[in-house]
């Protein structure tokens, strides 16, 4: 019997080397997706504004769907670096909640000139079944997902009252931001996030005095902070 050949693995530094190229790559085709679409990425375009091969880019990814998920996959990443850990360090309850759709509010508003993966990608791929946009609403439901704990949460601590909906209210801060985004980045009106943040306020202020009498005066309104638009 033949002895087995040992196994031959990556130096750590090629290792580290693959890693930081791959970086690069998801860097670079994020940018392009960003400004003109998922759908619109192409290995040669990627290619050349990475100063690498068509081979040199798809060696790093098993096919050009595996690319798109990864690409949905890094947005996410930065999306929750950006929202989702900064809110956690708010108290539980409203101030969470309201940090949530403010820091939201944030990154949208820088977006307006590159644009929302979540949102285009939600238009380039409503009717195109497949992996990829499995991996686009697996994303985006989990990121609702935390909005929906963080409104459960605000209704255990006393800040809404037991009769909030989590969904109807969910689907409503949600549809702040699309009307933000609509607003601004395709009407181009200036407007569009004072006005999301003071929906947000006003649904608020609408679900405190949907309860019972008792249950609205549970907590003061917070005031709405002063974040840049």
């Amino acid at each position: 019997m033949t002895q087995t050949p040992p196994v031959r693995r990556r130096p750590p530094r090629a290792h580290a080397k693959g890693e930081n190229t791959r970086a690069q790559i998801l860097d670079t085709a994020l940018q392009m997706a960003t400004r003109t679409g998922l759908s619109s990425l192409s290995l040669g375009a990627i290619a050349e504004h990475t100063g690498m091969s068509k081979s040199g880019v798809f060696a790093h990814f098993g096919s050009y769907d595996d690319l798109l998920i990864a690409v949905i996959r890094e947005y996410h990443h930065r999306f929750e670096q950006e929202i989702f850990r900064p809110a956690l360090q708010q108290p539980r309850g409203l101030p969470r909640l309201q940090a949530l759709f403010d820091l939201w509010l944030d990154r949208v508003a820088r977006e307006i000139d590159a644009g929302c993966l979540y949102i285009s990608g939600a238009v380039e791929f409503d009717e195109r079944p497949g992996p990829v946009r499995d991996a686009l609403v697996a994303l985006v439901r989990a990121w609702q997902q935390a909005l929906s704990h963080a409104i459960a949460l605000a209704v255990h601590e006393g800040h809404l009252p037991a009769s909030t909906q989590p969904d109807q209210l969910l689907f409503e801060l949600h549809a702040l931001v699309l009307a933000a985004h609509h607003k601004a980045r395709f009407l181009g009106d200036a407007d569009a996030m004072p006005m999301a943040r003071q929906g947000f306020a006003r649904i608020v202020q609408r679900t405190l005095h949907s309860g019972p009498p008792d249950s609205a005066r549970t907590i003061s309104p917070i005031p709405m902070t002063a974040t840049g638009d």
